[in-house]
């Protein structure tokens, strides 16, 4: 098949989680022998603020780890876009696109273009902020993918799309496995900021458990305002700022336990949405803590990951992990494997050929084991 995604950025990850599932599906569609072009806007913000922070570095390190990536860049009013897509059987376009190059494509789609046309939403702007979704016109769509059921009945409720189907995001096995490595820390923590969508519970259930608990602990991500690397800092948690994602399997390597803060749109207005993180930080089997996150869609094992109520109890989970260390690796291993049998960008690839088929497009379907990377296998009993 020749596919085409129209995304944010493919090469940049600075503050843009689309770019871990993107680059993980990519791969594993073009590992079993499609033809696939990612198509991004030029100087969208998630590179200008990366090579502006970072300057030229981040996209050589991309290119060094991700040899078989490439995109193109493009403007929304590009004359080419229909010459762009000739030949395509399938379009996918992410919901950080211009409204404009989504109607252009939709236009296409309902003239007779020749290809399936997607749309894929993996933000939470559906439910805090339709006004920014009502702006796309997927009259012309095939239908929607929703990174989640919460996500997908807004869909079907407001009439945005034809049809609508859920495609989580998950983690991609060629990258994010456990690697060896002798502890640096106790507690690791990846993630943004987010506009102050989380401030109150990353108090709550990551600075006062560290200080209270006098752990070393090591915060990676971006958009800190200066008030919360100073908070950080207070409690004794070292903030290093932006990291790589394919950085992440050793990073977390280096230490004991992670935890998962959801932003609180995820946490209340769309339960049963984990965010790519937790499907990446189970992936490289480290033991992992939530702050109040229900699994709705029932992705994870019970014992996968533990639930802190509030901060008191995330304090003495924490604690209780850190002690009994045995009991929270056998955790972390029983998480690994739920991963590996159900929330890979494998599966998720054979997730999307099962949409194509159910819309009429035909494409063998293949009998694949999960890649673990660098040649390897891995058995999952």
């Amino acid at each position: 098949m020749r596919i085409v995604f129209f995304c944010h950025s493919l090469v940049s990850d600075w503050n843009h989680g689309n770019a871990h599932f993107l680059r993980g599906i990519v791969s594993e569609l073009l590992d079993r022998g499609h033809e696939v072009r990612v198509f991004e806007p030029a100087a969208g913000w998630s590179v200008s603020n990366l090579r502006r922070e970072h300057g030229e570095r981040p996209f050589d390190d991309f290119r060094r780890w991700y040899p078989h990536l490439r995109s193109t860049e493009h403007a929304p009013g590009s004359p080419d876009l229909a010459r762009e897509l000739e030949g395509a059987d399938l379009v996918i376009a992410h919901e950080w696109n211009e409204p404009e190059l989504i109607a252009r494509l939709g236009r296409l789609r309902a003239s007779g273009a020749g290809f399936l046309l997607l749309f894929h939403d993996t933000h939470h702007r559906s439910v805090t902020a339709p006004h920014e979704m009502e702006r796309f016109d997927l009259s012309g769509f095939d239908g929607a993918l929703a990174f989640g059921r919460a996500v997908a009945e807004v869909y079907r409720e407001r009439g945005w799309a034809r049809r609508v189907w859920v495609w989580h995001e998950a983690a991609d096995a060629r990258v994010f496995r456990p690697k060896a490595a002798e502890p640096e820390a106790d507690l690791v923590w990846i993630g943004n900021w987010g506009d102050e969508e989380r401030s109150q519970e990353l108090e709550e259930f990551l600075v006062r458990p560290v200080r209270d608990l006098g752990l070393r602990a090591i915060v990676h991500g971006v958009r800190y305002p200066e008030h919360a690397v100073r908070a950080l800092r207070s409690a004794g948690i070292e903030y290093r700022g932006w990291l790589p994602n394919f950085r992440a399997p050793e990073v977390y390597a280096r230490h004991r336990l992670t935890v998962h803060v959801p932003r609180r749109p995820y946490a209340q207005s769309l339960p049963g949405i984990p965010t790519i993180r937790v499907f990446e930080a189970l992936a490289c089997g480290i033991p992992l803590i939530c702050s109040p996150w229900r699994d709705s869609e029932s992705l994870f094992g019970d014992q996968d990951f533990l639930v802190g109520a509030d901060g008191r109890e995330m304090t003495e989970l924490i604690r209780r992990d850190l002690e009994q260390r045995d009991a929270a690796r056998a955790r972390a291993v029983r998480a690994r494997v739920t991963i590996l049998r159900r929330h890979t960008c494998a599966h998720r690839a054979d997730e999307l050929m099962s949409i194509c088929r159910e819309l009429g497009l035909v494409e063998e379907p293949a009998v694949r084991e999960v890649p673990v990377g660098s040649g390897e296998k891995e058995e999952v009993a």
